[in-house]
């Protein structure tokens, strides 16, 4: 569906001319206030018969505004004096400072959309908006769940709800509070972030949902702000929650973060010392398979081990690929990065994992490498290197990322097999982990 700002750019200057032409002078003046004309999809909300309506987008998508023109819609009548759906609406952000800053003064805030007729008075004592036809909209502090004891409401609007540090207990506390009129409801706008009620919220019957990325708003944002978040966060799990608007999985008790893992980050690898190809074969290869785990990483080994820092410089993966394919894709690997050598775990196929390779490259260096501990236990001596500062991440790194954040001391808790994780494992113990031990062990002097 396009908006009729879409269609007022791209069509031919006449049929612009004959449209504008054909309003009347009311009709003309009202046509920047009309919200419906210059919407994008993801701003308007869905038909149905819903209790809360989600707007999950990136940053400057458009969220705030959709909020904003939502609530008038909600309070404003036919004509500046009449009345509305809502008389009683709750704005329900952060903070009380996050309300009136954003919801209310803010540059798409109530105050912007609203018509000069229209224009509601803020009382600052009272921390509320009045309407020229007597809709009130209070102002509540999302820190503060009891005040929302009392108070009753036919709508309500929450802002990144995502961010809220009692975000159950507000939720709770508002749903109560949405008891007037013949169907209360709210809109929630918000950057997805995986909190439990968010999850909750969503997976609801009573929820309707519209996504969008920053991009599609890009005709309201500065060029140079998307060039910018582009280059640092394209491929990065903030920039697929921050920009695109995607929930990424969190789990309770993960060897990893996503903050630690951007605090890992870096635009570029130092000249590194080694380079390795580590793979994570699957069992079969067919369109029912896991992925063959294919990541590489290098390392700078200068001074004692403790002084060592790897780099993640690719994750090469491939899906349903045949032996031959992931075998293909991780030599081709290894010839981008000039690697040393290829590790493959072979515990599932044995020897012919290695004769897979030498078809396509009988000299390749190979390294067979074979678990005898569980995921998780390979993966615990992995993680202290990344808390110690000791491993970096190039960019582009999101699905492994997905993975790693999904690891616990108990286990992996995703639905396929870490793949991508197994193979980022087998790098970084063949990197730093194997030859520190060796670095560190006693040498028996012989008489």
């Amino acid at each position: 569906m396009r908006s009729g700002a879409a269609w007022l750019a791209s069509a031919p200057r006449e049929m612009v001319d004959e449209f504008l032409a054909s309003l009347s002078e009311a009709a003309f003046l009202a046509l920047p206030w009309l919200f419906e004309f210059w919407a994008l999809p993801h701003q308007l909300p869905p038909e149905g018969d819903w209790r809360a309506w989600v707007c999950l987008g990136g940053r400057g998508a458009g969220k705030t505004r959709a909020g904003a023109e939502w609530v008038r819609a909600q309070v404003e009548g036919a004509r500046p004096l009449d009345a509305g759906r809502a008389r009683r609406v709750a704005l329900v952000g952060e903070t009380h400072d996050q309300v009136r800053e954003v919801m209310i003064f803010g540059d798409s805030g109530l105050m912007a959309c609203a018509p000069p007729d229209r224009r509601p008075v803020w009382e600052a004592t009272r921390r509320r908006l009045v309407w020229p036809n007597g809709a009130v909209a209070q102002a509540v502090s999302a820190q503060e769940p009891d005040s929302l004891r009392g108070p009753q409401f036919d709508a309500a609007w929450a802002d990144e709800l995502a961010k809220w540090k009692r975000a159950g207990e507000v939720w709770d506390m508002l749903q109560f509070a949405l008891r007037l009129g013949e169907s209360p409801r709210a809109v929630v706008t918000t950057t997805p972030r995986g909190t439990p009620l968010l999850r909750a919220l969503l997976a609801s019957p009573s929820t309707v949902t519209t996504r969008a990325p920053t991009e599609a708003n890009r005709a309201h944002l500065a060029e140079s702000f998307l060039r910018e978040v582009r280059t640092r966060y394209a491929g990065t799990r903030l920039g697929r929650q921050e920009l695109d608007g995607e929930i990424l999985e969190e789990v309770e008790g993960a060897l990893w973060t996503q903050r630690g893992i951007e605090a890992a980050r870096r635009d570029a690898a130092p000249p590194l010392g080694r380079v390795v190809v580590a793979v994570d074969p699957p069992v079969t290869g067919h369109a029912g398979s896991d992925a063959c785990g294919i990541v590489v990483a290098g390392v700078r080994a200068e001074g004692p081990p403790e002084d060592w820092h790897a780099v993640v410089l690719e994750d090469a993966s491939v899906t349903a690929a045949s032996p031959a394919q992931w075998a293909r894709a991780a030599l081709d690997a290894m010839n981008r990065h000039g690697a040393e050598r290829l590790i493959a775990e072979v515990n599932q196929g044995g020897d012919l994992v290695e004769s897979v390779v030498r078809q396509i490259d009988p000299m390749v260096p190979f390294r067979a490498v074979r678990a005898a501990r569980g995921k998780a236990a390979r993966a615990e001596p992995v993680a202290a290197l990344y808390e110690q500062g000791r491993v970096s991440h190039l960019r582009g790194l999101g699905a492994l990322e997905d993975q790693m954040c999904r690891m616990t001391a108990q286990g992996y808790r995703g639905s396929a097999s870490p793949d991508r994780l197994d193979a980022l494992v087998w790098a970084l113990h063949a990197l730093m982990i194997d030859p520190a031990a060796q670095f560190r062990r006693p040498r028996i002097r012989r008489l």
